[in-house]
């Protein structure tokens, strides 16, 4: 399953403006540059929303910055600019580099670049040091519903399902209507073979996001891996009727062939038996 991670698109990387330092702090500390701190701010909004599209030209931006004396911000940009151009080690390397200056003395700002770092590492392959930023980030913003989903994620990469089964709890009894944290649960559920308790939780993500596809696709394997696999060919084509185009579509389309070759199969084994008996 594909975490849809919140924390580096465009719109939402520009989210961390709200939670960053206020000028007078860590952000006009590491900067010395004459632009003020709102200058500073539309900068930054600028040069993220470019990044998602253009991370090159969001580099040579990010550069340019730094030289008229854009300090953390523009190293901030440039971060951003490296995640979208897949170079994930750089980019979560340099977004905890900035944490003691762009986080000082505000947690939730420390924490949310500690998060985007985690992303960035998790990205990179190592789930390790992911875990680890989430966590400090955690111990920044203690219950945080995103961090505690990105962090069961990361576990669930490793193979730590329970853990990230314990996570996944806790963002659930903190808002009950994340559909993407049963959606988690309920492949972390599949993982340890708990088909029973996987299918209710993605019955509950059906019920805040009827129709969403990833979730019937899903259901559809549960079903499958349980043994019941015409219920599963229901599921998988009713999400390729749901979202023919998507991922999701495809991967069920896919399955239908597969089982359909499979079924094709034994049915001609069954047909040489009877010749040969």
């Amino acid at each position: 399953m594909t975490r849809r991670n919140p924390y580096l698109s465009a719109a939402l990387a520009l989210g961390l403006l709200a939670v960053l330092p206020a000028p007078s702090q860590a952000a006009q500390a590491a900067s010395s540059g004459p632009s003020s701190g709102l200058d500073r701010n539309r900068e930054l909004q600028a040069c993220a929303a470019k990044a998602e599209a253009n991370p090159d030209g969001a580099k040579a931006d990010a550069m340019r910055w730094q030289e008229q004396g854009g300090g953390d911000f523009a190293k901030l940009c440039y971060a951003l600019a490296q995640f979208h151009a897949g170079e994930f080690k750089a980019a979560g390397t340099q977004m905890e580099a900035l944490v003691p200056t762009l986080g000082k003395d505000d947690p939730r700002a420390a924490a949310s670049l500690l998060g985007r770092a985690g992303w960035a590492w998790l990205r990179a392959g190592d789930q390790g040091r992911a875990e680890r930023l989430y966590s400090a980030a955690l111990d920044k913003t203690p219950g945080d519903v995103d961090l505690l989903i990105d962090r069961a994620f990361a576990r669930a990469e490793g193979e730590r399902f329970w853990d990230a089964i314990t996570d996944l709890d806790a963002a659930l009894a903190r808002d009950p209507r994340r559909a993407d944290a049963y959606l988690y649960r309920a492949t972390a559920q599949k993982a340890l073979s708990n088909y029973r308790q996987a299918l209710a939780d993605i019955d509950h993500a059906l019920e805040l996001k009827p129709g969403d596809p990833e979730a019937i696709l899903l259901r559809g394997n549960v079903k499958a891996l349980g043994g019941n696999l015409p219920a599963a060919r229901d599921d998988w084509s009713l999400a390729r009727r749901v979202s023919p185009d998507s991922e999701w579509g495809r991967a069920a389309a896919d399955n239908l062939a597969r089982t359909a070759e499979l079924a094709g199969g034994a049915g001609k084994d069954k047909v040489k038996e009877k010749k040969v008996q």
